[in-house]
Formats: C-alpha cells, structure tokens, sequence
C-alpha cells in the first residue's frame, strides 16, 4: 500500500474522530467530562463499549491466538457473559444508589481512607498496564508492516497517536469516548465482515460452505477437558466470569461510561445487551481466525507461532490487494483509538477524585478544577507512552495473553475488597488493607509459578485472579472488626 494511502486513512479517521468530539463537547464542562452529564443513550454506550472491551487486542491477538489453541479463548467469552450478568444484578445497584463518580469511594464509605486509596491505586495500575498493551498491539502491527518501510521509527508512530488521543478526549471526556467508541466500533466491525467476506472470495467459496470448513477444522476446538491444562474449560469459563467482573465491574474505564446513562434502568439494559452481542462478536473474531489458519495453509504462508498476533496483518497487507488491506488500516486505526480514550478520562477521573479530592475542594472555581484536569491528562497520556516503550521492548508473548495474565494479579485485590466489603458486614483495620493487598498477588505468582512441581503438573489459567481475590478476603477476614449493626450499602 502507498504512502499516501495511508497517510490519507489515518488523516481522513482522525479528521472524523476530531468531528464527533467537538459535536458533542462544544458546551462540556466538568460534570461533562467526569460524567457525561448523566446523559447518554443506553444503547450508544452498549454498542460503543463493544469497541472499548475488545479494541486492538481482540482485533488482532484473538484471531492469531487460534492458530495455537484453536477455539479454546471461547470458553473464556462464555463466561465473560456470566461476569456480566454479576455485574448488573450486584455492583450497579450499588453504584447508582450512591450515586458515584468514582466507584471507588465505595470503599472509602465501606472501610475507610486507606481502603479507598488501595482500590483506586490498584485501579491505576491495571488500567495503565492494560490500555498500554491494547495500544501497543495496534500500533505495533501498524508500525511493523506498514510505516517501518517509510523508515519511521516506532516511537514516532506511538507519540503520534498518543497526542491525538489526548487532543480529542481533554475537554469532553466521557461523553466525548462514548460517542467517538460508537464511530470505531462501527469500523471495526465492517473491516472483520469484510476481511471474512474477501478471504472466502479468493479462496473460491462461499460464508455457507466455509462454515462447513471451520467446523471440520482442527482449528475449532472449543472445549478442553484437560483438568492440568491452563485452558480446561471450567477454569476458563469461571476465570473469564472474574475477569469480566473485574476488568468491567471494578474498572473505572468501563463503568464511568454505565453511570453517565440517566438511571440504573437504562444501565442495566445496556449492560444487559452488551454482554450478549459481545459473545457473539468475539465468536465472529474466531471464526475470523479459523479462516486466516485454513488461508494461511492452503498458500503455503510460515505462521511463527510465537508471534501470531501478526497473522492477520500478514495476510491483509500482503496477499488481499489494496482495497481488503485499505480497510484493514481502517480497522485497525479504528482499534488504536478505544484502547486509550477510555482509559485516559477514567485515570485522570480516578486520580482528580481519590487522591487530589477535586470535588471537595471548595476554593478552587471550575476554572481551576479545569487548569488541574488538563495537567493530570497529560501526565497520564506520558506515563501511558513509556509503559508502550519499555512493553515493545520485553514483548515476548501473544498480547492477549499477556494482558489477561497480568489483570490476575493487578484486578485480585479489588475483587477480594469489593467482594468482602458486598457480601460480609465486617469492618477491618483500614491501616493494614494495602500490606493484604500486596501480599495476595505476591502469594499468587510464586504459587503459579512453582504450580507443576506443587501440584502435580497442574498449571494455573485465569482461575489465578479467583486464587488472588480469595487470599485478598482472607486477609481482610484476619482484618476484621465486628460491628453490632450490619453495614448497608
């Protein structure tokens, strides 16, 4: 593809995403950005989470992750449904009841000061290593078979997009991501029909009898009954349900955009929709994958199993022609946008409430509040670039498996906090909360590290992030402090 294809694709997008922001931040204040004004359509949140949940590491890293286990990331969406039902019926409730901004202040009111820091300190961590992953798998690819032939080095492409992200979120936040992630999530889905449509049209075949293909294949395995396997599918369907409720939950990224609906109703519809269409497309992405695997075979195309991330690319920019690989770009700019948007106005929002208390500090006029806003953005944004860096410079695994076996140990401890302060009427010695915190994921690592030797070859998956959140409430239980009332939150 020509230089100035690609210059005029990512100008073109970019232009757009610039256009829906200003639409819909030309009167944003504070409220705005933190919250949406409580305004947004139920159904234009759900249908632009999906872009926001799956961004560039579903994009690129689930259709690749088939060509070495098959189906197996299935059992994981299968329970990432159940999380999202948890989610609704428990924590929603809750957070509309208190009517929060940020929902870690259930802790403060649950435990106290430094509970509530813990969460939202844990919190910046996961979303920081988290959104820096899902951008640099985008932009990686973007960079590595497109832009490094024009000798542009990656750490150009990478301030590039993150200058642009910044430029478009600081002023209308949240409402800004909801409406541009509507726009993304519309292209990304277009350029995964598509990719599937004009892969099946050089292969000679249609959708119908492809279906056929996949479900002979030795690709579209889906469950493993192996009990030691890091992938058996009751430790993948209940591990994706933590996740889900974590990564989702208990993320301020994902329920900042659920909280700025107008009530818990409209919230829980789009809870309630989202959690099934984002099923369905991460079932699309596998079929997806299972037709790049049959592809890649039938011309004779190496796959490095240790960098499948790059099968799609591979084959899109190679051997589609310029309009299927036009698209690809598309899709995959459209991927790069969602994995920080989101991220960026929950951190600042995060740490502008829990550790500068903005909303509390009556002598600062909104101008004020503003000037610090935009000061937390960037610095944000920076830290945001470095973690890309220094991750381009130790990636040595499939992105989507690095990012989900790295919320198992950062999301543990909030999910051992939230599920401790939910479901017991225990106060604890709210001094001591960040030593259990730290401990919990610690333990885990070195169980799961030495996990073969302990127990009998048995291999921890995504059951680890359970493992942690119980040693999480444990701990809190050594913790504890009897009240003569019971709590209600």
């Amino acid at each position: 593809m020509s230089a100035p294809l690609i210059l005029i694709c990512l100008i073109s997008y970019s232009a757009l995403i610039f256009a829906v922001s200003w639409l819909s931040s030309r009167k944003a204040d504070n409220e705005t950005y933190f919250i949406g004004n409580r305004q947004s359509p139920w159904f234009v949140v759900a249908y632009g989470m999906i872009g926001a949940s799956l961004s560039g590491v579903t994009f690129m890293s689930v259709p690749g992750e088939v060509f070495n286990s098959s189906w197996a990331y299935m059992q994981v969406a299968f329970g990432y449904f159940l999380g999202y039902i948890a989610i609704v019926f428990i924590l929603m409730p809750v957070y509309y009841k208190l009517n929060l901004t940020s929902i870690y202040t259930y802790l403060e009111k649950r435990f106290g000061n430094t509970s509530y820091k813990t969460g939202s300190l844990f919190f910046i961590v996961s979303r920081l290593i988290g959104a820096s992953l899902r951008m640099f798998i985008v932009v990686y690819v973007l960079h590595t078979f497109v832009l490094a032939q024009f000798n542009i080095p990656f750490w150009t492409v990478i301030v590039i997009f993150i200058i642009l992200i910044f430029l478009y979120t600081y002023k209308g936040g949240v409402k800004a991501v909801v409406w541009t992630d509507t726009l993304q999530t519309t292209f990304m889905m277009l350029a995964l029909v598509y990719s599937i449509y004009i892969i099946c049209k050089q292969m000679g075949t249609s959708f119908h009898d492809m279906l056929g293909t996949i479900i002979n294949s030795s690709h579209s395995k889906i469950f493993n009954g192996d009990l030691k396997s890091s992938s058996y599918f009751l430790k993948s369907i209940l591990g994706g349900a933590a996740i889900t409720f974590s990564m989702t939950g208990l993320d301020q990224e994902m329920m900042q955009k659920n909280i700025s609906c107008k009530n818990l109703k409209e919230a829980s519809k789009n809870m309630l929709s989202f959690s099934v269409v984002v099923v369905f497309v991460n079932f699309v992405f596998l079929i997806l994958g299972t037709v790049l695997c049959i592809y890649a075979k039938q011309k004779g195309i190496v796959v490095d199993p240790k960098h499948t991330d790059q099968l799609f690319p591979l084959i899109a920019l190679n051997y589609l022609g310029v309009i299927p690989s036009l698209i690809f770009i598309i899709g995959l700019i459209s991927a790069a946008y969602p994995s920080a948007d989101g991220a960026l106005t929950a951190l600042t929002t995060v740490f502008c409430f829990d550790f500068l208390g903005i909303d509390k500090k009556t002598n600062l006029n909104q101008k004020q509040k503003k000037r610090i806003r935009y000061i937390v953005h960037c610095s944000f944004a920076t830290l945001m670039l470095l973690i890309i860096l220094i991750f381009k410079a130790i990636n040595k695994q499939s992105v989507i498996s690095g990012l989900l076996y790295a919320a198992t140990f950062t999301y543990g401890p909030l999910l051992g906090l939230y599920a401790f302060g939910l479901f017991t009427d225990y106060k604890v010695k709210d001094k001591l909360v960040p030593i259990i915190c730290i401990i919990a994921p610690v333990l885990c690592y070195f169980i799961s590290h030495f996990s073969e030797r302990l127990f009998n070859g048995y291999n921890f998956g995504l059951e680890l992030l359970i493992l942690n959140g119980l040693i999480t409430f444990a701990g809190l239980f050594l913790l504890k402090k009897r009240l003569n009332n019971k709590i209600k939150i």
